[in-house]
């Protein structure tokens, strides 16, 4: 899920519903950027403390670097984090990480790069 979708009302419906179930095969992942197509997630519709809030609607609760290939790997490979309790990973990132002029850039949630802009952005990933 990304950040943004926090603040739908069927994210919290399912959410319940997943706790109440005890669905502990069940893991939700959220994509933590703090950028969302209006803005800041926080300007938008605050969103902290979100892992507190899952943990409220009886969620067991992992936050990860979601650059981290390895803290991912370590994490889906100790599911059931918890009997009984469905688990998610809130993994912390930067949109465009890695690409100068689109890292933290909300405009680039939905912007489609240019010729020159792609080859820029092949150049500073390489």
């Amino acid at each position: 899920m990304g950040d943004g979708e926090q603040a739908e009302g069927s994210v919290w419906e399912a959410s319940m519903c997943a706790s109440h179930y005890k669905l502990d095969n069940l893991v939700g992942i959220v994509d933590r950027n703090k950028l969302q197509i209006g803005g800041s997630t926080e300007y938008v519709m605050s969103l902290e403390d979100l892992s507190a809030k899952w943990k409220a609607f009886g969620w067991k609760v992992i936050e990860v670097d979601g650059h981290s290939i390895r803290e991912l790997i370590e994490v889906f490979e100790s599911i059931p984090i918890s009997p009984n309790k469905p688990t998610l990973i809130v993994a912390h990132t930067v949109k465009g990480k890695g690409v100068s002029f689109i890292e933290n850039r909300a405009e680039w949630h939905h912007k489609i790069p240019n010729n020159e802009e792609f080859l820029e952005m092949v150049k500073e990933l390489s």
